[in-house]
């Protein structure tokens, strides 16, 4: 079955898409990403979301851009045109998404496929997130931290590697302050600079920082 990768360049949809590729009966054909003007959106990953482009070129694989204002549902037409087109042009037949808990997110992303007739595959749905976060380490992934959004985080966790150290801090702050492991519930965005699906591993060349308190976010730019 021909797939597209719903993609945001962060851990989840790339460990979805590897977990996909895996399966013989799949073929993935294009990546889709959809970038929201609306730093705040209910549906899309922010952080240096611009980089898809680079990894797409080092996974060899198609990519589709839509451009959306990021209003809360209106942002769901912008991403149902965006599949459109990968119907159109790739003739896909299902829809790869790397939803984990979020109701919000997969029901809609659900419908939609479900009104286009395609497949919606879910990979990491309900999967436990200590599982994911061992799994991206186990699989060679190499994960930074492009932004967080709940206390206590800070600046200082932007660029962070998801490694080992990273999962005994995350032990701690999950036990302490409830915090998701795999940031589930938006308190962090990561970048993926690695994994089997990439011919060659990316680099960050320069990064900028926003933000204040408890709310960053790092834009990077790779080679």
């Amino acid at each position: 079955m021909k797939i597209g990768i719903l993609f945001s360049g962060g851990k989840d949809s790339m460990l979805a898409a590897y977990i996909a590729k895996q399966q013989e009966k799949h073929e993935v054909v294009c990546l889709i990403s959809v970038i929201s003007e609306n730093k705040e959106s209910y549906m899309f990953h922010i952080p240096s979301i611009i980089r898809v482009e680079k990894q797409a070129e080092v996974m060899k694989i198609p990519l589709i851009i839509q451009q959306t204002k990021g209003e809360k549902e209106e942002e769901l037409v912008d991403l149902e045109i965006a599949i459109r087109k990968a119907i159109e042009e790739y003739d896909v037949q299902g829809i790869v998404t790397g939803a984990i808990e979020s109701v919000y997110q997969a029901s809609r992303i659900r419908k939609i496929c479900k009104k286009l007739g395609l497949k919606c595959i879910s990979p990491l749905w309900h999967k436990n997130q200590l599982e994911i976060l061992e799994e991206l380490i186990e699989k060679g992934f190499k994960v930074i931290i492009t932004g967080v959004f709940a206390e206590p985080f800070d600046k200082s966790w932007l660029g962070r590697e998801i490694n080992n150290n990273f999962i005994k801090d995350m032990k701690l702050l999950n036990k302490k302050y409830k915090i998701n492991m795999a940031g589930e519930g938006g308190e962090f965005e990561t970048f993926v600079l690695n994994c089997p699906l990439f011919k060659k591993e990316l680099k960050v060349k320069s990064f900028e920082d926003f933000g204040e308190k408890n709310s960053w976010r790092r834009e990077i730019a790779v080679v």
